[in-house]
């Protein structure tokens, strides 16, 4: 059984840092891509970054560039999100997700899309605010 488990999350003030962590269990030996999306209230989910399962590859939103960064730690089967220098507009649920790396790197939809991935965690929330 393929499961997610994110930690971490919290409540920080603006220009904070978290880390939020990913536990992949169950997943069958081969090349899976995982990913961060985050969902605020009355807004779509969307993608924040995602990392191949070698982690030579890397993916992030724009809004999110130079100050996020994504990594792996394969023999913990652990994927990490270090975010620093928060926003408010950084708040939501965030979600962490795995998707076949053939089907997301043959697709031509983006790399960043949740319709690509097929298993998810059920969600950390992070608020920003003072």
């Amino acid at each position: 059984q393929q499961q997610l488990v994110e930690s971490g999350g919290g409540l920080v003030p603006p220009g904070g840092s978290l880390t939020l962590s990913c536990v992949a269990s169950g997943f069958a030996s081969g090349h899976y891509v995982i990913a961060w999306f985050r969902q605020a209230p009355g807004k779509e989910r969307e993608g924040v970054s995602c990392i191949s399962s070698g982690g030579g590859a890397t993916n992030y939103a724009d809004s999110v560039k130079g100050r996020f960064t994504i990594s792996r730690d394969n023999a913990l089967n652990t994927v990490y999100l270090q975010m620093n220098n928060l926003k408010p507009e950084d708040t939501g649920v965030y979600y962490c997700a795995a998707g076949s790396y053939l089907k997301l790197y043959s697709s031509s939809r983006s790399i960043l899309s949740p319709d690509g991935y097929d298993s998810w965690g059920q969600g950390t929330q992070v608020t920003v605010s003072l």
